[in-house]
């Protein structure tokens, strides 16, 4: 296909381009939703019913303008592979997106890897049935995720919550916040990675899951899996701050 007409390799580019741009849209909108539902500070109760019902409008604008985003993603997806059959130089460029899609936690991933299950203990004191002992000891959360990536781990996921670069996990009141979703025990933590390699790092004597057994008194399981899935990110990745280096200037690097 290297002899085909200019024009229609523009023409090409046009769609992606305007398909893109739709996305974009999508995306503004949903930020904009997302960032002015949060009110902070203390509510007069006269207000409060006012604050519910927007928050509410907020989130219904929050799910339908991810769906038309999806589906605007698919579409790009989908044309994406079409003008990939017909040119090498397009066919690169979305392998290389893909690579950095599935980076970013974008998109859908399958493969090999590990469960680990974990719960409050069994023997609960009448007085503390309310306390839960993973959630108030949250920061084992973090210890076995960071311990999954040194093993190796490619995805990683909290009760179907994707973990990527900007995910928080942080205690709000009676239960874990996960990229803004409030979660609660049983966590099943999904690692994609090397069984094997990912097993000998969870049991490693004095390792974190030790520790959750013997010092806290969780129930953990831990099980390898041949293949599972993890879910994509469901939220947007905004950067307020950071922003890409331009490249340097053609006629400079010409000269």
């Amino acid at each position: 296909m290297e002899n085909e007409p200019r024009g229609k390799k523009k023409g090409n580019f046009v769609i992606v381009g305007i398909l893109a741009i739709l996305i974009g849209i999508v995306l503004a909108i949903q930020i904009q939703t997302t960032s002015g539902s949060d009110q902070g500070g203390l509510v007069p109760l006269a207000k409060l019913k006012g604050y519910e019902a927007e928050l509410k409008k907020a989130r219904d604008e929050r799910e339908s303008a991810m769906a038309r985003y999806v589906e605007l993603e698919e579409k790009l997806t989908s044309i994406e592979k079409e003008k990939a059959e017909e040119d090498t130089f397009v066919k690169n460029l979305v392998d290389e997106i893909e690579k950095n899609r599935m980076a970013a936690g974008l998109v859908d991933v399958m493969g090999p890897g590990v469960i680990v299950t974990i719960n409050d203990p069994k023997n609960v004191d009448e007085y503390q049935e309310d306390f839960s002992v993973i959630t108030f000891n949250y920061e084992l959360l973090l210890s076995l995720v960071n311990k999954m990536k040194e093993a190796g781990a490619e995805a990683v996921s909290i009760n179907e919550q994707r973990i990527v670069p900007t995910t928080e996990i942080s205690l709000a009141g009676s239960h874990i916040n996960i990229n803004g979703t409030a979660t609660a025990p049983p966590y099943t933590v999904k690692a994609i990675g090397n069984p094997e390699t990912l097993k000998n790092a969870l049991n490693i004597r004095g390792g974190v899951i030790q520790d959750m057994k013997l010092k806290y008194g969780l129930t953990v399981g831990l099980l390898a899996k041949d293949e599972m899935t993890i879910p994509r990110y469901a939220g947007v990745i905004e950067f307020k701050y950071a922003k890409t280096v331009p490249a340097e200037d053609e006629s400079r690097q010409d000269g």
